[in-house]
């Protein structure tokens, strides 16, 4: 009952037990069971471990069980920080996968049978994104972090988003939470779900990138020039990966045509992302690329963030931001 909180069905037995028999050792409690002593020592390593079991301060030498109501906060508490700790691995497995996709740049023409084709310049990619464009048959899915749209793109963009979704091609795309700033993307996004479109926004996305029916992925090979040149993954493994991380991050984000929720600690998805990034040493100009919003607007941000702890520098504010909840201690 209570595995998901990190207890196996034998030391939750041996937990039980203890609570009602609080006097007996271990050979009673391994008989009770009708368990090897051993098994019983194995439990109450975990016990011990998850902070449920201490040693006793009436009989030397013995183990007393803490009561449920402090054991269970225990290993609620425990949870929440393993959560928090897998959300950074999450985002550090993010920026090894740009940071691989960005590696794509180095490669050598050859590469082109292996499942890597090379782009080059914007007419070029334009012209191989319209041929994957014309044999969708059932999905594309696309990160979108460039920040708002003008008004020109967009109406070059509509005439194309109808024949996909007119052939029944499910579109879901992602944006930054800056573009909930911009009218002109928000009508575009408004017009774009009434046909059937799906859009979200994400504090952060790890790079530009367009997949086409799960078979074929379009990445710019620089994340500084996208118009630069790019290259279209096909390899299997590949583009599971690809997937995988356009699924996480989706199931993440939050739809544009929603207020963004905020998170326990009363932060929004971008005001944790600026907490995040100003923990890992960002300046604010790097902050406002990585974010697609102004130097200014950042800057206010950050700002805004550290008077709201008290902090009078970034390395304070860091030690404040785990203190109050806001970075999972060990960051």
């Amino acid at each position: 009952m209570l595995t998901s909180l990190g207890l196996d069905a034998v030391s939750e037995a041996v937990y039980r037990c203890m609570l009602a028999y609080p006097k007996d050792g271990v050979r009673a409690l391994a008989e009770r069971l009708t368990l090897p002593e051993e098994d019983v020592r194995r439990s109450l390593d975990l016990l011990s471990e998850l902070a449920l079991v201490r040693p006793s301060h009436e009989q030397a030498g013995e183990l007393h069980a803490v009561s449920p109501a402090v054991g269970m906060e225990l290993l609620m508490a425990r949870q929440q920080a393993e959560l928090a700790a897998q959300k950074l691995r999450i985002e550090a497995s993010r920026a090894a996968a740009a940071q691989l996709i960005a590696e794509f740049a180095d490669l050598k023409p050859a590469a082109s049978q292996n499942g890597v084709e090379q782009l080059t310049g914007l007419d070029e990619i334009r012209d191989r994104i319209a041929g994957l464009a014309r044999g969708l048959r059932t999905e594309i899915m696309t990160f979108a972090p460039g920040g708002r749209h003008s008004p020109e793109s967009i109406e070059a963009s509509k005439p194309h988003d109808q024949d996909l979704l007119g052939r029944g091609v499910r579109m879901r795309t992602v944006y930054l939470d800056s573009v909930r700033n911009s009218q002109p993307t928000v009508a575009y996004v408004s017009w774009l779900e009434k046909l059937g479109g799906e859009v979200r926004t994400s504090p952060e996305l790890p790079t530009r990138m367009i997949i086409f029916d799960r078979n074929a992925a379009l990445i710019p090979v620089s994340s500084e020039d996208t118009r630069s040149g790019a290259v279209v993954l096909t390899g299997q493994g590949t583009l599971t990966a690809l997937c995988a991380l356009f699924e996480n991050v989706w199931a993440a984000a939050q739809p544009l045509s929603g207020r963004a929720s905020r998170d326990e600690t009363g932060l929004s998805p971008q005001e944790a992302a600026v907490v995040r990034l100003l923990s890992q040493g960002l300046t604010d100009e790097a902050i406002a690329k990585r974010l697609a919003v102004s130097a200014r607007t950042a800057r206010r941000q950050a700002t805004d963030l550290m008077e709201q702890l008290g902090a009078r520098s970034r390395f304070e504010f860091g030690v404040r931001a785990v203190q109050q909840g806001w970075l999972p201690h060990g960051r």
